[in-house]
């Protein structure tokens, strides 16, 4: 469960930008996708390019409608350590 101050989700934006956030999990091998956007609740990665193969995803996301998306790459103490503006 994600929760204190520093892994508090906020996912506040303008009505034209989507927000999407990943996040590493707690046994460190995968991390999370997660946005308002995704219907099913957050996406799994893993393996060497796992962060990499999320924020492509992301991307494609935020291409595919007419919002802009933010992508906030979080490191395991909650700070933000990547922002991408596609």
């Amino acid at each position: 469960m994600l929760g204190g101050a520093n892994n508090r989700i906020e996912m506040s934006a303008s009505p034209a930008q989507d927000v999407y956030e990943i996040r590493p999990r707690k046994d460190q091998d995968r991390f999370d996708l997660i946005s308002g956007r995704l219907r099913r609740g957050p996406i799994w990665y893993a393996g060497p390019d796992a962060v990499r193969n999320a924020v492509a995803y992301a991307k494609y996301r935020s291409h595919s409608g007419s919002n802009r998306a933010i992508i906030r790459v979080f490191n395991e103490v909650g700070n933000i350590i990547e922002i991408h503006l596609p």
